[in-house]
């Protein structure tokens, strides 16, 4: 795991005569639950219970927020995305909400388009448009995780 924190390009070509200067990290964020989708699911690669595992179930348990994130159980979040599982399209950096100008999948061609996204039972987005305001997010506290996920 990560965390998301991309360059602009301009700042990844100081690296380009040595590689040990190149800025980590690139803008992938937005398009990750897309992207594992439709090269996944939509793919036969893997099944959409093993991509609700890997996205969400998993990758709260190793940040230590499970239950409290990563499953629709009573006393959880309830974040929740709603996919189309067949809208088409392509990803760039013209159309991408992150504050940086490249995508590093500029031009790929996906199938399967996140519409609505839930935080704690909030609609936080819907058709590409913000619908909370600054500050809705919120600090949580993590969980020490000890032993196998």
């Amino acid at each position: 795991a990560t965390d998301h924190c991309p360059f602009m390009w301009e700042q990844k070509l100081m690296g380009k005569d040595d590689f040990s200067k190149i800025p980590n990290g690139h803008p992938a964020i937005e398009n990750r639950m897309e992207l594992l989708f439709s090269e996944g699911v939509n793919k036969g690669k893997i099944s959409l219970n093993k991509y609700v595992e890997v996205a969400s179930t998993n990758a709260a348990k190793i940040f230590g927020m499970f239950p409290k994130k990563g499953t629709i159980a009573i006393g959880s979040d309830a974040d929740i995305i709603i996919i189309d599982p067949n809208e088409k399209h392509i990803l760039s950096a013209a159309t991408h909400h992150m504050n940086v100008d490249y995508s590093a999948y500029e031009g790929w061609a996906l199938t399967g388009k996140v519409k609505t996204v839930l935080l704690r039972g909030t609609i936080a987005i819907d058709n590409n448009q913000c619908k909370v305001e600054k500050g809705f997010g919120h600090f949580i506290k993590r969980n020490k995780v000890n032993g196998k996920i």
